[in-house]
């Protein structure tokens, strides 16, 4: 026969842990629900089925930009296989947005330059947009002056 003891210091152990649970449950069943804090908006950016400039364009709509219809410039060109410092740079952009070109190291994609005619800058400002299997793959906006900006598709705030 095994006979099992307990202490005071035990059983104060266990009231306390009990109490805490059923304090917990209360304020559960108690509290309203949160949900109620906030509407957040859910934006889809579509980065695929990207086969036509009116594609293109539609792309460049969901984030604001107006451009003309004629791209500037549309040429074929290679993401190195190796970064350097100025590419690295430019792939830190493409992460904060979401994207990222060293999985396309050696591929030669499309690259799309737009003129943006809704943006505020004294100055030209382009739309440049990576285009590979028809899928965006990086991309950046900036002015077209060598002192100005870049950044992601989405505007700085």
């Amino acid at each position: 026969m095994f006979v099992y003891t307990l202490k005071a210091s035990s059983i104060k152990f266990f009231a306390a842990i009990l109490l805490a649970v059923a304090v917990l449950v209360t304020i559960v069943a108690i509290l309203p629900d949160v949900e109620v804090a906030g509407e957040v908006a859910v934006v889809s950016i579509k980065y695929t089925g990207i086969k036509t400039d009116e594609d293109r364009i539609e792309f460049l709509k969901q984030f604001g930009y107006e451009v003309k219809e004629t791209p500037v410039d549309t040429r074929e060109v290679t993401v190195p296989e190796h970064f350097d410092a100025v590419y690295e740079k430019y792939n830190d952009i493409q992460k904060a947005q979401g994207l990222n070109l060293s999985k396309y190291k050696g591929k030669t994609v499309t690259k799309y330059t737009y003129e943006v005619t809704n943006y505020d800058y004294d100055g030209t400002v382009l739309a440049t947009i990576l285009v590979y299997k028809d899928k965006i793959i990086a991309g950046d906006i900036c002015s077209a002056d060598g002192i100005g900006f870049m950044h992601g598709f989405e505007k700085p705030l």
